[in-house]
């Protein structure tokens, strides 16, 4: 009888990235493995038809650049390594596309960069991007924008970028397909007694100590990197596995709690650390004022703010910043990520959603705060 997971975390997960790394993407350098993308994609596509959401964050572009202008060693020019991802990427988008369509799924690429996701604005127009491609049943395939960003080439790795990504769309998993097993808690090539790390609590220093450095030529993510991104990805509640991809079903066995790899569990419910993330950790750069009528809607009734219920606007803010919901006495009664700048939500107030084009000269979203980006203080 195959051996499950005792935390059903991932068995629940419904909405799940999955980070596949260089060495499996391009077989160890030797150029895009067909195959294995393809028996990923089948998986993919099976977790799909399952009711999942799913993500595709891959490594490989700089590798299948690398075969493709017949370069042996990984270069150290920054502008080589910039030129080896443009060549690659080309490759490993079509090869995405080809065996996603093949197992009847659009696919979607998207290129982000660490400082995407940095930048207030940035951060809601990509994450509004991939929530919109899951509700199509489009697959997001996402790399580092290489091309056009240095430090993401010299310091950065698509395991930390997949956990930035679980925390974008607000995942419930993170599953780490890498050349490995999973976690021991020494190098078994030198250490006959290391055992096999099994499941964890995401974060906890031990596993730090356990990991070991980069462990291939091509990509540049070791075991360490692993662990960081699965403490990164719980901070948003987001459990993470780490296991070996070619294992046979490997995605579609994971999903169903096979306890195959090493299993990360966050130790906090991904709507807690939300609600703590904005509630206490980031300062308020303005407030709106709303009618009785919407305080209600979000205080009592869970519901998003609409402009036509906000009759004032205070302070200069940005899209993305979090600001304060007022009632007419002026208490604060919740905060959240503004989806419109302070000169913008101005031209809103007391204005239905049909009128926002006209005003602004094009419409995003319907609400000022969306009710997944806002959480109640009184």
């Amino acid at each position: 009888m195959t051996q499950k997971f005792s935390s059903p975390v991932l068995r629940d997960a419904r909405r799940v990235v999955v980070k596949v790394g260089s060495s499996l993407v391009t077989n160890e350098g030797r150029g895009l493995d067909e195959q294995a993308i393809g028996e990923w994609c089948r998986q993919l596509a099976h977790l799909i038809r399952d009711g999942r959401e799913v993500i595709m964050v891959s490594s490989g572009a700089i590798a299948e650049g690398m075969k493709r202008l017949g370069w042996v060693n990984r270069p150290k020019a920054i502008h080589e390594l910039q030129a080896a991802a443009a060549v690659g990427q080309m490759g490993l988008a079509q090869m995405y596309e080809t065996k996603l369509r093949a197992n009847g799924l659009g696919s979607a690429q998207v290129l982000l960069t660490h400082a995407d996701l940095a930048d207030r604005e940035r951060y809601l127009n990509a994450r509004s991007t991939l929530l919109t491609l899951l509700k199509l049943g489009v697959v997001p395939v996402i790399n580092e924008n290489d091309t056009v960003v240095n430090d993401e080439i010299k310091f950065g790795d698509n395991d930390t970028l997949g956990a930035l990504v679980a925390n974008l769309v607000e995942a419930d998993a993170l599953v780490i397909l890498t050349d490995q097993k999973g976690l021991y808690t020494a190098d078994p090539r030198k250490d006959p007694a290391a055992e096999f790390v099994h499941e964890a609590k995401a974060g906890d220093p031990a596993l730090e100590l356990m990991a070991g450095g980069a462990g291939s030529s091509i990509g540049r993510g070791g075991m360490l990197t692993k662990i960081l991104a699965a403490k990164r990805a719980a901070g948003s509640g987001a459990s993470t596995v780490i296991a070996w991809g070619r294992e046979t079903d490997a995605l579609m066995r994971l999903t169903q709690g096979d306890a195959i790899g090493t299993l990360l569990i966050a130790q906090t419910k991904k709507s807690q650390a939300r609600k703590q993330w904005m509630a206490d950790h980031l300062q308020l750069r303005g407030a709106v004022v709303v009618d009785a009528g919407a305080a209600i809607k979000v205080r009592d009734e869970g519901k998003s703010l609409l402009p036509i219920g906000m009759v004032q606007v205070d302070g200069d803010f940005s899209r993305g910043d979090v600001i304060a919901v007022r009632d007419d006495a002026g208490l604060e009664i919740a905060r959240g990520l503004a989806n419109y700048s302070s000169s913008e939500a101005r031209l809103l107030c007391r204005k239905a959603s049909s009128e926002f084009e006209r005003l602004l000269g094009y419409a995003a979203e319907p609400e000022m705060l969306h009710r997944d980006n806002l959480v109640l203080t009184r």
